[in-house]
């Protein structure tokens, strides 16, 4: 069974958003608070929309938890949407009867904008594209669920998979780098890990976070959006997570595809990422410097973002994502319409946020979460909580402790040690 596999329901105005989170391990303690904290992250941000001051968004955890310890079953969690109440019929489950159509109707001749069938299609947006695969003729279908309303329930699965990592001394965390095409000057990052989360776009450093802000009202007062770079990083991981030996089991693999899947990440990197192409090889490997008295290995830079040949390597994992510019602009882009396939002067609007940079690393932080819960228990293996701590914290003295010297031809052969320490060239070279 694959661990921390999770799926999402639910649609942007429906009645509530949900996720199932299967194969926690027993024994895991979580509450509904636990989730609620990233849940509140997430709806924070300078530039978000209205819809922030509607929706209080609060775990109810359903199942799979008894007396606050996960009991190894699937754990159901969901966060109700509470603007449904505006939206009962248009987006109601049942089929409407003769009577509920009719006011639908009625709603539409009347101008009701909820209630009308929308087919003007949003550049950058799933409207399209999804309409035609499904072959819908309203793009309401396509765009409730494309909507990023539901990475709502990807971080309430997040926080599940950080109540588990904290368990092994793992912390995770994010900040925003860019916004608007203005990034932040990491000499000037003054503020603690809690000022920054309490801050405005979650920017560590103050001078940069305020010409962000310039940046998010200039888009505003233009009726326009501004993405930016969300930064994760990861403590605590020990060196051995993933695998060199096949494509899909490589861990930065898996990372990237998480994030990138959120819907607003066009671009993904670790460590130095595209900086490294502009710079000499000299410049950008890390330097090991050996193993310390503890068994610490230690690098003297971390270019490579926490991840060598696909598996971590014990520094800090850091990832950063690209976040586009939102689809919907307060004044909308000429489209076309997607009945007719004429050209129309303005797209669909519907009410949406400036700037999402903040929010979109929270979201970031749950995906690469998950992912690394899921590496942690395919390296150590186990059904509790016990089980797994005990073999996490075995196989991190095994890492502390020299391997043996190794023997020329293997170890059943009889020549002798080498006697070397290693050299710095061996064999015929390779593609490296």
């Amino acid at each position: 069974m694959e661990s921390f596999r999770f799926l999402t329901a639910g649609e942007s105005h429906g009645r509530t958003l949900g996720v199932t989170v299967d194969g926690v391990p027993a024994g895991l303690p979580l509450a509904a608070q636990d989730v609620n904290i990233d849940l509140a992250r997430r709806q924070k941000g300078y530039g978000r929309g209205a819809r922030q001051t509607i929706e209080h968004d609060e775990a109810d955890i359903v199942s799979g938890v008894r007396h606050g310890l996960t009991l190894g079953s699937p754990i159901l969690v969901l966060v109700a949407n509470k603007d449904w109440e505006n939206w009962t019929t248009v987006m109601q489950a049942e089929p409407l009867t003769d009577d509920e159509a009719a006011a639908l109707l009625a709603a539409v001749e009347a101008g009701n904008k909820r209630a009308t069938p929308v087919t003007r299609v949003r550049p950058g947006h799933a409207d399209l594209a999804g309409s035609l695969k499904y072959g819908f003729n309203d793009v309401r279908n396509v765009l409730e669920r494309a909507s990023a309303r539901e990475t709502a329930a990807r971080v309430a699965a997040g926080g599940v998979a950080r109540a588990f990592l904290r368990q092994l001394g793992i912390e995770c965390w994010s900040i925003s780098a860019e916004v608007g095409g203005v990034g932040l000057d990491r000499a000037n990052a003054t503020r603690s890990r809690e000022e920054t989360d309490a801050s405005p776009l979650r920017c560590p450093d103050p001078v940069a976070e305020a010409a962000m802000m310039a940046r998010v009202d200039e888009a505003r007062s233009k009726g326009d959006t501004v993405g930016g770079i969300f930064e994760v990083a990861v403590t605590g991981l020990p060196i051995g997570l993933g695998s060199h030996v096949h494509w899909d089991r490589k861990l930065d693999g898996a990372l990237a595809a998480a994030v990138m899947s959120i819907n607003i990440v066009k671009g993904v990197e670790f460590g130095l990422g595209f900086d490294q192409t502009r710079l000499f090889g000299s410049a950008v490997h890390d330097i090991i410097d050996g193993r310390d008295a503890t068994g610490h290995w230690a690098h003297r830079s971390n270019n490579a973002g926490g991840l060598t040949g696909g598996i971590t390597n014990g520094m800090p994992l850091v990832i950063r994502g690209a976040v586009k510019p939102i689809s919907t602009l307060a004044r909308p882009l000429p489209s076309a319409d997607l009945i007719t396939g004429e050209h129309v002067e303005k797209a669909h609007y519907e009410r949406s946020d400036i700037c999402v940079v903040p929010a979109a690393g929270v979201v970031a932080e749950a995906m690469v979460m998950l992912t690394l819960a899921r590496a942690i228990i395919d390296k150590v293996g186990g059904d509790s909580m016990d089980e797994i701590q005990d073999s996490f914290a075995r196989y991190q003295a095994r890492l502390a402790i020299p391997p043996a010297g190794p023997i020329a031809g293997g170890p059943r052969r009889r020549s002798r040690a080498h006697g070397l320490t290693g050299t710095d060239e061996a064999g015929s070279g390779g593609d490296d």
